[in-house]
Parts: C-alpha cells; structure tokens; sequence
C-alpha cells in the first residue's frame, strides 16, 4: 500500500514538472527563458518519474538503470541547456529588456603566477657535473 502511494506521488510529481516545463515552452518570449523553462522542471519531472521506477523495481538491473538515467540527466541537461544558450548569444539572438550577456572583462579572475622561465622549473634539474 505504502510502497504504491510513493510510487504514485513520484509519477505526479514528474508529471506536475513536465507539465510546467511544457508550459513554459509554450508561452516564454525568447529561446533563453525557453531553455530555462524547459531544462530545470524537465530535469526535476524526469528524475521524479525514474527514482518511481527505481522504488518499483528495487536495486536490481532495471532500477539500476534508472539511477543511472538520473545521473546522466543532471550531467547532460545543464550543460545542453548552456550550449543552447552560449549558440543563441553568438548567432545573435538578442536579450528581452535591459538583459544583457556578462562582459567577461568585468569577471574578476584571480591572479595567476607568471609562468617559470625553463631554467627556473623545480622539476626539471640541471644536470651536475660529479
């Protein structure tokens, strides 16, 4: 009893997450509120909906995929949903409003140490004469 209402909570919730993620893409303005819309309930909808398949069938082989496709969505997912948004800025989609992309000279970086000439490197000795 127990183990189907968790079952059907998951399934509802991951129906819920990709109902609102279908939602967005639907009704946003632009690819990046798209992108934002569809990659983070999808991902959540997904996720909610095999971790139910992985408490129907246990920790064997089909569970064990389902924990694997949960892994491979939070690896996978964000990174399309930037190489999505990184294509849009460079072919010049522009952003809604005052938007704008970050000026990569006003990123702080930390100060990297000037690189060592060759004869100063540590791991590279110079040979002695004994």
């Amino acid at each position: 009893m127990i183990h189907t209402a968790v079952i059907i909570a998951l399934i509802v919730v991951g129906v819920f997450f990709l109902l609102v993620g279908t939602i967005g893409l639907l009704r946003l303005p632009n690819v990046y509120n798209r992108m934002h819309a569809t990659s983070k309930p999808t991902t959540l909808g997904t996720a909610a909906i095999f971790l139910a398949g992985f408490v129907e069938f246990g920790p064997g082989s089909e569970g064990l995929t389902a924990l694997i496709g949960i892994v491979f969505l939070f690896l996978t997912v964000p990174t399309g949903a930037h190489m999505i948004a990184r294509a849009a800025e460079r072919i010049g989609i522009p952003f809604l409003g005052s938007v704008t992309w970050p000026d990569p000279s006003a990123i702080e970086r930390p100060e990297r140490p000037e690189r060592l000439e060759r004869s100063e490197r540590s791991d590279e000795a110079e040979p002695t004469d004994d």
